[in-house]
């Protein structure tokens, strides 16, 4: 196959981090309606896959000759239920910028599974983006900016993970689009399930949110806003997600790592203007030098796809 110009998978990279860097929003809103991230993850992510199945009904069957979907499955899901969880409840801003400390996760699992050693650019490109994030955390008065609550390290979870799946489809591109789309979007839902039960015993959600999502004294409108919502965050996150796995079965891991950063910009701007977090000038040079990092890996030759 003849190699393949990054244009199109830029693109589409860029699409996903539209979608997950405007995300928080909605998210925040059910939040605020009662509707716990994690069930919100649940239904949204049960529903795209009930279309995803209706529309290709044999995609579960290449589990069998595919067993790496099993861990794509696990993988993208655990990525959903860290970012939608902390994004819905911490601080938008610091939330993705500890997601997106992802690439160097990406670069040195690229290195361990895809046999793919760092060039000396890439480990410039991630050197600059990382300083941009020490930048936005590190404020002279502030300690050195370590996970202090369950939002930073759902955030980091959320981030390796990330990584963990661009690898993963990379590593099973020759699997059916439709089966990579099923294992990423059912793992979505179930892992959620899975991240609710866990978190009731540990007392870390409450146990009426376990076995029924809170009903009680909702009237129609709250309901049908409820289902509005999640219609339209599945359709986002459907679109979202093809765009992801067609880019990052076209691009080196680092680049595909790199190219999702343009999501702090995203995240950072829409949280600003709607007033959930504050720009500085210090978080404005350090989101500087992320977009930089991410223009730069942009203008990476891709090899040809296998």
């Amino acid at each position: 196959m003849t190699q393949t110009r990054p244009v199109l998978a830029v693109l589409a990279l860029v699409l996903n981090a539209v979608v997950w860097g405007l995300s928080w929003w909605p998210l925040r809103q059910l939040n605020a309606q009662g509707l716990h991230p994690l069930w919100t993850t649940a239904c949204v992510f049960a529903l795209a896959t009930l279309v995803l199945v209706l529309l290709s009904p044999s995609a579960w069957r290449k589990f069998k000759t595919h067993p790496q979907l099993w861990w794509l499955m696990a993988a993208s899901g655990l990525t959903n239920v860290g970012f939608n969880w902390a994004v819905a409840t911490g601080d938008v801003v610091r939330v993705v910028l500890l997601f997106y400390l992802m690439p160097t996760w990406s670069l040195l699992l690229a290195w361990w599974l895809l046999k793919e050693p760092p060039t000396r650019s890439a480990l410039a490109r991630v050197g600059l983006a990382v300083l941009g994030v020490v930048l936005v955390l590190k404020t002279p008065e502030s300690p050195w900016p370590l996970p202090q609550d369950l939002a930073d390290v759902l955030a980091l979870l959320g981030g390796f993970c990330f990584a963990l799946t661009n690898i993963l489809l990379l590593r099973i591109h020759e699997a059916p689009a439709s089966a990579r789309m099923v294992a990423m979007f059912g793992g979505g839902a179930l892992m959620a399930v899975a991240s609710a039960l866990l978190a009731t015993l540990l007392g870390v959600m409450p146990a009426a949110h376990v076995f029924a999502m809170p009903l009680e004294g909702l009237g129609e409108s709250a309901l049908l806003s409820w289902a509005l919502w999640v219609l339209g965050l599945s359709s986002a996150f459907l679109a979202a997600n093809y765009a992801l796995q067609y880019a990052a079965a076209r691009l080196r891991a680092h680049t595909t790592a790199m190219l999702m950063m343009s999501e702090v910009v995203f995240a950072s701007v829409s949280s600003v203007a709607l007033g959930a977090s504050v720009l500085t000038g210090r978080m404005a040079l350090g989101g500087c030098m992320i977009v930089l990092a991410a223009l730069l890996a942009s203008q990476v030759k891709t090899q040809p796809t296998p």
